[in-house]
């Protein structure tokens, strides 16, 4: 019997994953500077709007929340994390900030553009990164440093939607009157 619990405990060790603390989030977020947002699924998310940017789009005034959000969001992965995020940036800003972000080891995964026709003209970058999560973010920030991104805590209305719940009330027949169609 002895023999037998001993070989089943040997067993669960060999079968155990190992143990990964979790990221110091409020390490990350003094790197960053900014506290980041929890998600689902243990991801940190942190928004940076570009709220220095007056943007038009064919006389329409782009609000920082619609279409101008850079973010980033980390993912724990053992004891490291991954980064994801994208990036809004003026053209001349896009040199620099990919120039540091290559330096720190991020990939960029894609540079293009959302609004066709807009002034300033901005650019979407997106990023990826593996690593430690508090030197990925010291990077970040560094890179984004680099460009006018405004790197102090978002207010509350420049923050993009997702960021910021707010119910909304609609009374369905007015709608459905409004729609001439009743709704599901």
């Amino acid at each position: 019997m002895l023999k037998k619990t001993i070989a089943l405990g040997f067993a669960s060790l060999l079968l155990a994953s190992p143990a990964w603390a979790a990221p110091d989030w409020s390490a990350v977020d003094r790197a960053i500077g900014r506290a980041g947002a929890e998600q689902p699924g243990g991801v940190h998310r942190y928004s940076f709007p570009r709220s220095d940017l007056s943007v038009t789009l064919d006389g329409v005034t782009i609000k920082p929340s619609l279409a101008l959000g850079s973010w980033a969001a980390f993912q724990p992965m053992g004891d490291e994390a991954m980064v994801m995020g994208d990036l809004v940036l003026t053209h001349d800003e896009v040199n620099p900030v990919l120039s540091r972000l290559l330096a720190s080891g991020f990939t960029i995964t894609a540079l293009h553009n959302h609004l066709l026709r807009s002034s300033p003209a901005t650019m979407y970058m997106h990023i990826a990164g593996h690593g430690d999560p508090v030197k990925l973010a010291t990077a970040l920030r560094a890179a984004l440093a680099e460009s006018r991104t405004p790197l102090a805590a978002p207010s509350r209305d420049s923050q993009p939607p997702s960021a910021v719940l707010t119910k909304i009330s609609i009374a369905p027949p007015p709608l459905s009157a409004g729609m001439a169609r009743l709704g599901n």
